[in-house]
């Protein structure tokens, strides 16, 4: 800030003059953004895998140089090049908080199945191959598990699986805790969305969750935007002779584009009769040992998937030949 004004002195600038800021997206996130806006300027964050760079082997790279690059890709954005680089939306606050939630949740599920896959691999060390579901660390104080020969477990190694099965109680409790109280955390408007995306068969509320706080708190103008947003649009490579299709961008976010993926796959298996279902049974028809075929085919249904809710979320169109869980069907 201080070196703001000195330029708007040294330059006779006015004080109140609009003064543009731009950063590149990075650890801090958006409270750079915020903090800037709220002084008066107008913060920008770009992603830096979008600013443009010379293809040398051998490129000079300097804070210096990074600077002038970014000042010159700042300019041509203001004078109408929006292709010059790639702005990151800024969510709101309540946006940008909820997303904890779903995030963390993730991370407990995660940490519960390392628990359990820690214990399991411990206890084959000794030979010993019973199931870690349910109720490990009162089987294991009760000396059910035992070594190959039926020798019991080692002092030590009988000490290191009841510190993990610590941690795995308070991380199934904390789990628990969340998952109970998640929903009502949430806003109404945000509640609503949520219950109206779980209206469709073959999307659960955990999905419904995820896409709601991650996806669809952001307001798309089309499709094409939905689909460059999650990273699920081709990437083709034709420069003269050469014709290489390098698969989908994998740009946005990447928990959304993995979600999306194991929804196209549940919504292929509860929603046959819908378009998307059908136009996925045409295009591997007669390959069913083709499983990289399937494979590419259900990034291309996840596409149609995303941009189908979206339709159904923001306009109230039913994706074509869906089912609706509450739908009754009979004479």
């Amino acid at each position: 800030m201080q070196q703001i004004e000195e330029i708007k002195t040294r330059w006779g600038l006015a004080p109140h003059i609009c003064t543009v800021v731009l950063y590149e997206a990075g650890q801090d996130g958006f409270w750079i953004a915020r903090a800037l806006s709220k002084l008066g300027y107008e913060p920008l964050i770009c992603d830096p895998a979008s600013i443009p760079v010379e293809r040398h082997a051998r490129r000079a790279k300097t804070d210096r140089l990074d600077a002038i690059r970014l000042m010159m890709c700042l300019l041509a954005w203001l004078r109408g090049e929006y292709d010059r680089m790639h702005l990151i939306r800024v969510p709101s606050i309540e946006a940008e908080a909820q997303r904890h939630l779903v995030r963390d949740r993730g991370e407990l599920q995660k940490e519960v199945m390392q628990h359990r896959d820690r214990i399991r691999k411990l206890l084959r060390t000794v030979g010993c191959w019973q199931d870690v579901n349910g109720d490990v660390s009162t089987r294991l104080a009760m000396g059910k598990f035992c070594c190959h020969d039926g020798a019991p477990l080692s002092r030590e190694l009988h000490a290191r699986l009841t510190r993990e099965c610590r941690r795995l109680v308070l991380a199934e409790q904390q789990f628990a805790e969340l998952e109970k109280d998640l929903i009502d955390q949430l806003s109404e408007p945000v509640q609503k969305r949520i219950a109206n995306l779980e209206r469709l068969k073959a999307v659960g509320p955990v999905g419904a969750t995820r896409l709601v706080l991650e996806l669809f708190w952001r307001h798309f103008d089309n499709r094409r935007q939905v689909g460059s947003c999650v990273g699920l649009v081709p990437q083709p490579y034709d420069s003269g002779e050469s014709r290489v299709d390098q698969g989908i961008s994998k740009q946005g976010n990447r928990r959304v584009r993995s979600l999306l993926i194991e929804m196209a796959w549940f919504w292929l298996r509860y929603q046959p009769d819908s378009a998307i279902a059908r136009w996925f049974t045409q295009r591997t028809l007669g390959n069913a040992q083709n499983k990289r075929g399937k494979r590419i085919a259900i990034v291309a249904v996840a596409r149609r998937l995303v941009i189908a809710l979206w339709r159904y979320l923001e306009h109230g169109v039913i994706p074509d030949g869906a089912v609706l869980k509450n739908a009754r069907t009979g004479g």
